[in-house]
């Protein structure tokens, strides 16, 4: 029997978690403006290492221990590609 794994932001800790965030960032920018739109560029920029390390499991990069399945499925679809251009581009005979 198979356990189907619940999201964390579904689960009990996750809601949580999603309402503490939501609280902590009301306050931060009621309390702190100047203070966040000061380092605004900054965190913006801190964003893109953490967008590429916690993102990359949602497009079969992260998590996905069959690469050699993945990787002849490229090929393969990269064989057929260049034979149909190969097709394409052949002189016609009369």
């Amino acid at each position: 029997m198979s356990q189907v794994k619940e999201p964390f932001w579904t689960s009990p800790k996750g809601l949580v978690a999603i309402m503490a965030i939501g609280f902590l960032g009301y306050f931060l920018f009621i309390e702190h403006r100047e203070h966040v739109f000061e380092f605004l560029p900054y965190l913006i920029i801190l964003l893109c290492p953490l967008m590429h390390i916690f993102m990359h499991g949602g497009h079969g990069h992260g998590g996905n221990n069959n690469h050699e399945s993945h990787h002849e499925s490229d090929n393969e679809a990269y064989r057929r590609g260049l034979e149909d251009g190969r097709k394409e581009n052949r002189p016609r005979q009369q």
